[in-house]
């Protein structure tokens, strides 16, 4: 009995310190598919801030890279590669104010400026109107241009939208040519202002409002360029902003309503925290402000909803992510972070999130893509890295316009103090080709989970998938070992009858295809 009551404790505490087995059942809904998933809802973010356009998109002649002018082409083959789908530019807070003219015409005659917002540094205009749109050519991908509402006029934003769009003869028209371009480039998504409410111009929600549709009827619609005109939305929770927007502004006078939110590790705008040093204790906290989302978005779209019943506003979520403490040594005005496996696991959440809202959410732009925040790739000298949160776009491409498919299951808890986060999340897509999708995030740092799914509606007989993860949840790629993370074969998911078994790993990220 003490040999036995030995061995019996040894096996508890054994047990205790291995892994917990958590376990899933699902049902994929086949039958019944939801809204599109919009491949807007991956699009990416490029203010005039730190070293994303200049020395990141926008190099120096002398910089010995491949390049077409001054547009650095390692970095466009990289975004190809995930088929971004919309870029927004010049800001963010500096679009309000730049004033497009500046950057327009012989670029050693443009006016320098100070980038107010940013660093305080001096910008000579040289990447402005043709160079972005240039870039969003060579990147075939739609340009998201934000007007200036908080320093500029009526008459300037219906000018630069003439001056992209019209094809009828004007002086506008005449000064396009004179720079280079005869045919209208017939830009589409517009947003009037950027966070009006702050740096944007201090505004109330009644006073922008009346604002907005001021500006809008003056952005005209021209041949091939029907506007699809973004009015700027909340902040996080300020759910009278967008109250006050949907009463006062008609559904038919904007395509989208647009909403602001970040992720900060320790939940302070003052310390935000490393982005590479933290502990489990952080990351939670980080894991619980990125699902914070879910009721951003879901309380923003039942205010919608009351308003707009039949959802023909789409909530623009135009800036997310992650936003650390910048990076020891560098310009606190650059906003330069490392990107982690952490990172990774907050995008990957993030866009389940929206793909599982996305008869509302029909555009978002991760912020930012080269050098700044969030990135998808960072830039030293020749060299450039592709950070885990690029992994994950390129392995969530697979839902661009893919038809929704609803995924219920319950999801076990992940336990830090006496506060708890769901441990998974998913979401699913049925592809032109029948293909089904399913995205899979265990944010649980140290314990596996077992999943399990019914799959009714599906005709599938193969699975094979992919997996982004890392020994630890700090795990970067450097410019010294750029590849330390990257997308690997994952094989532990099988069929059993017509079920799906998938055995999720700890901290990773999951994509499977069924076919």
């Amino acid at each position: 009995m003490k040999k036995a009551s030995l061995f019996l404790s040894a096996g508890l505490l054994l047990s205790s310190l291995l892994p917990a087995q958590l376990s899933v059942n699902a049902i994929v809904d086949g039958q019944n598919p939801a809204a599109v998933i919009s491949r807007h809802i991956y699009g990416h973010f490029s203010e005039h801030l730190g070293r994303c356009i200049y020395d990141g998109f926008w190099v120096s002649d002398t910089l010995q890279v491949p390049k077409k002018d001054r547009i650095r082409l390692d970095i466009v083959e990289a975004l190809k590669k995930i088929n971004i789908p919309n870029l927004r530019w010049p800001g963010g807070c500096f679009a309000d104010e730049y004033h497009w003219r500046d950057g327009i015409g012989p670029r050693n005659q443009r006016p320098y400026m100070v980038n107010t917002n940013w660093g305080g540094v001096s910008e000579d205009n040289s990447f402005g109107t043709h160079e972005f749109l240039e870039l969003c050519t060579l990147l075939k991908t739609e340009p998201y241009i934000s007007g200036n509402v908080g320093s500029g006029t009526v008459e300037e934003m219906a000018k630069w939208v003439e001056y992209l769009n019209s094809d009828a003869k004007s002086t506008m028209t005449d000064l396009r040519a004179q720079n280079g371009r005869t045919e209208p480039w017939s830009v589409k998504f517009w947003g009037v202002g950027n966070e009006s409410w702050g740096c944007g111009g201090n505004m109330t929600p009644d006073y922008y409002a009346d604002q907005y549709k001021r500006y809008a009827v003056y952005a005209r619609n021209y041949k091939n360029a029907r506007l699809m005109k973004i009015a700027c939305g909340a902040s996080s929770s300020d759910y009278n902003w967008t109250e006050v927007m949907m009463k006062k502004v008609h559904v038919n006078e904007m395509w989208g309503l647009s909403l602001h939110h970040y992720t900060i590790p320790t939940g302070s705008w003052g310390k935000k925290g490393s982005a590479t040093a933290f502990d489990e204790k952080e990351y939670f906290t980080t894991m619980k402000n990125c699902l914070y989302m879910e009721e951003l978005v879901t309380r923003h779209s039942t205010i919608m909803d009351k308003y707009d019943p039949n959802k023909k506003v789409a909530l623009a979520v135009d800036e997310w992510g992650i936003w650390t403490d910048v990076e020891p040594g560098t310009n606190p005005g650059f906003l330069y972070q490392q990107n982690s496996l952490r990172d990774a696991i907050v995008a990957a959440s993030t866009l389940n999130i929206f793909n599982n809202h996305s008869d509302r959410v029909r555009l978002a732009n991760l912020a930012q893509t080269v050098n700044v925040l969030q990135a998808l790739v960072l830039t030293q000298g020749r060299q450039i890295l592709l950070t885990p949160t690029y992994h994950v776009f390129d392995l969530f491409k697979v839902h661009h316009d893919a038809k929704r498919l609803n995924v219920n299951f319950s999801s076990p808890m992940y336990k830090n103090g006496d506060a708890t986060v769901p441990a998974l999340n998913i979401s699913a897509s049925q592809d032109s080709t029948g293909a089904v999708h399913i995205s899979f995030v265990n944010i649980d740092p140290a314990n596996k989970i077992s999943f399990r799914a019914a799959m009714p509606g599906v005709k599938w007989t193969t699975v094979k998938g992919q997996i982004l993860t890392s020994a630890k949840l700090t795990d970067v790629n450097s410019f010294d070992k750029p590849e330390n993370l990257k997308i690997q074969p994952f094989s532990s998911a099988k069929k059993e009858g017509n079920e799906l078994v998938v055995e999720l790993p700890a901290k990773s990220v999951v994509v499977l295809e069924l076919r």
